[in-house]
């Protein structure tokens, strides 16, 4: 791996950490129904992390992750009692159950990812997600001055942005596979 791929990828790691830790303070600072979304997010932040980790995780890996985001997928289950508005986290998931699987194969990271169709379905609802969540990131202040926007829109604006990251992290993961 080049010193540019290096780099690439362990900054990959750093945003997608910071965007895990984000999230985990949402849930210490959510109120209850919060909390839940939050929590996902924050495990996928981290498990974007570890995937993303250039040189390989260990042995441990092909066992442990897999099950790790099949428990996230089950969760994500959970969490659409709530409302369809949590049918992200289940996408999210099961890209990441999906990546896990495959990485597990002997497969990603420029080795051959899983099946084409999957593959290139879940890339296309991630580039829409990032396209989305960018425009109205962009949208977001509704033409105010951004020192006029208090704390609770600053914090909604800080979670768009998390959430983008995340999806963008996610692209580019399944665009090495």
């Amino acid at each position: 791996m080049s010193l540019s791929a290096s780099l690439s990828a362990w900054l990959l790691v750093l945003l997608c950490a910071a965007s895990g830790a984000y999230c985990l303070w949402r849930v210490r600072t959510s109120e209850r129904e919060a909390r839940g979304g939050a929590a996902g997010e924050a495990l996928m932040g981290f498990g974007m992390a570890v995937m993303a980790v250039p040189s390989g995780i260990g042995p441990w890996a092909p066992a442990i992750l897999p099950a790790v985001f099949c428990g996230a997928v089950l969760h994500a289950l959970w969490l659409l009692r709530e409302g369809v508005h949590h049918a992200h986290h289940l996408v999210g998931s099961l890209a990441m159950a999906y990546m896990a699987l495959t990485m597990a194969d002997g497969h990603g990271h420029g080795r051959g990812g899983g099946p084409p169709l999957v593959t290139g379905a879940l890339l296309l609802y991630f580039a829409g997600y990032v396209l989305l969540g960018g425009a109205r990131l962009v949208t977001a202040g509704g033409g105010t001055a951004p020192i006029a926007a208090g704390p609770p829109a600053k914090a909604a604006e800080l979670t768009r942005a998390c959430r983008l990251a995340m999806g963008m992290g996610m692209l580019a993961m399944l665009l090495s596979l």
